[in-house]
């Protein structure tokens, strides 16, 4: 890989070590993916954030680097492991390792966005420029939806590319490799958003590319769905985008009820669930509307955690959403979701319901906590009254 005379002494030291360190990062993948040469980003978003993803050898790394350097694009966090504003049971163990990647990434100049939706929340650059996002439905939203492009980033190659402002010029950053070889061509009607889940968690494994085909119209696609399709997607395999495509040597690969069935049958391990529990990817205002909508009323007859950035709640037009939410029943988490969650342990539940595919796929794998997959109309017309 080609560096430039400056690059080249980032790499030898000559900078510091934690530019050397993020150097090396960059050049040992772009060298593993074929990288011509390393470009500028506009932005970068770090996953690694939660205590149960990086584990102490995570903390020990982040602890020793050197915090003269600092992040030199606008730099955004995923959720951590808890909602540091509300009381919980979790050990201090826990806490002070979580604590200590916070403080980390914070002497590094990292906004504590701690969300999963950054394409929510921000303004993000435009369509065709290039950032670096780690959180996987992030990444496959932004170059689906949003025109934007990333590869899906490792939370090691994002804090690199956050601390030098560059990646490798490799796989989505290139046009000619955001076309896919395999395509998705649904033959039954996908409506709500946990079919849409199913699809993207469907056309995820079937592919080793980076990018997959879906032969359906995706310009009426609510957020909602966008998000529950990204993260299907996202979860169950290295794609990193999907687009609508008519290349004629693409090969087909069909989508009716059977495969709909399979891919819940896969995740789906229980009738019902003790809790209720939404939001992963976080649940944004236009879900939160609707599960105000839905809720209107009501009150749901088993315990409901939401998931949602702390700056969705704490904007003074949402007051009145989250007041009914939580006169509904619900406890709402910032900060945090449910992957890899220490909140929601089989210490304390045998099972869950969720609309979310990638929630079902952590609780599932990570958790051993079974799911009840369902929408989540569904879900306010079962267990709420």
């Amino acid at each position: 890989m080609e560096l430039t005379r400056q690059e080249d002494m980032a790499l030898k030291g000559e900078y510091g070590e934690g530019l050397e360190i993020s150097y090396k990062i960059l050049v040992a993948i772009g060298n593993a993916n074929n990288a011509s040469k390393l470009i500028p980003i506009k932005w970068a978003h770090i996953s690694g954030v939660n205590f149960n993803t990086i584990g102490e050898a995570g903390v020990k790394f982040l602890s020793s680097l050197d915090k003269k350097n600092k992040v030199t694009v606008t730099t955004t966090l995923n959720p951590m492991g808890f909602d540091s504003k509300k009381d919980n049971n979790l050990s201090d163990y826990f806490k002070s390792n979580q604590m200590s990647i916070i403080n980390s990434y914070l002497s590094l100049g990292i906004n504590p966005s701690f969300t999963c939706i950054p394409y929510e929340i921000f303004d993000l650059p435009n369509k065709g420029e290039v950032v670096s996002f780690a959180e996987s439905n992030a990444a496959v939203f932004v170059n689906s939806i949003l025109g934007i492009k990333t590869n899906k980033e490792s939370a090691l190659s994002s804090l690199a590319s956050a601390i030098t402002g560059k990646t490798p010029y490799s796989d989505l950053l290139i046009d000619e490799l955001r076309k896919p070889k395999v395509s998705v061509q649904p033959e039954i009607k996908v409506e709500t958003e946990l079919d849409f889940g199913l699809l993207g968690y469907f056309a995820g494994k079937i592919t080793n590319e980076s990018c997959i085909g879906l032969e359906t119209n995706f310009e009426n696609l609510d957020i909602v769905k966008s998000k529950a399709l990204s993260a299907g997607i996202g979860t169950s395999g290295r794609a990193g985008m999907f687009n609508n495509t008519n290349n004629k040597d693409c090969e087909r690969v069909s989508f009716g009820k059977t495969e709909l069935d399979q891919v819940k049958d896969d995740l789906n391990t229980s009738e019902k669930g003790e809790l209720i529990v939404f939001g992963s990817p976080q649940l944004g205002i236009d879900e939160l509307n609707l599960l105000v909508h839905l809720t209107e009323g009501k009150k749901f007859r088993k315990p409901c955690k939401i998931f949602c950035p702390r700056s969705v709640t704490e904007m003074e037009c949402n007051n009145e959403i989250i007041k009914k939410l939580r006169n509904a029943g619900a406890d709402i988490i910032c900060d945090s979701c449910t992957c890899l969650t220490p909140l929601i342990t089989k210490n304390d539940y045998d099972s869950i319901v969720t609309n979310s595919i990638k929630c079902a796929y952590y609780m599932k794998h990570s958790n051993k906590i079974d799911v009840s997959l369902k929408d989540m109309e569904t879900i306010t017309k079962e267990y709420c009254e």
